[in-house]
């Protein structure tokens, strides 16, 4: 029995094929985007609910939560999306999925805070490389 590259189908198991230079740059590019569009936003989100009142209104404490929240899933996907091989592509999608509808849910609680505006397009980036990158895995 041959193994290794000499093997049927390149050293791959049954049913793997060989990825394409093309699509392993496109998702190596798409994983990278969506990881550093995830380290800004978190960033954004954070400064953003350090600079709200803890003890303001309710609306304040809405901002203050999502910001913190945000920053703490962006964070995760992250550290996620820079493991190499350590999750499992179910994981990994599931993780990118719950980022993107956490900063689509922040983006619209902060563009009802005046001065938010920023982290609300950090929230709305970081959701679109979430997309592309969950395209990726399509």
């Amino acid at each position: 029995m041959r193994t290794g590259f000499d093997a049927p189908y390149g050293g791959n198991p049954r049913g793997v094929t060989t990825t394409s230079q093309e699509e392993l740059f496109r998702f190596l590019e798409d994983r990278f985007a969506c990881a550093q569009a995830c380290t800004e936003c978190a960033r954004a989100c954070a400064t953003r609910a350090g600079l709200v009142d803890p003890d303001g209104a309710e609306n304040q404490e809405l901002v203050r939560r999502k910001g913190i929240m945000c920053a703490e899933v962006c964070d995760a996907t992250c550290r996620v999306l820079s493991e190499q091989n350590q999750a499992d592509e179910a994981t990994i999608r599931m993780q990118v999925e719950w980022c993107r509808q956490v900063c689509l849910e922040s983006a619209q609680v902060f563009d009802g805070h005046p001065g938010a505006e920023r982290t609300a397009e950090a929230c709305r980036a970081c959701a679109r490389a979430c997309t592309a990158f969950l395209d990726t895995l399509n």
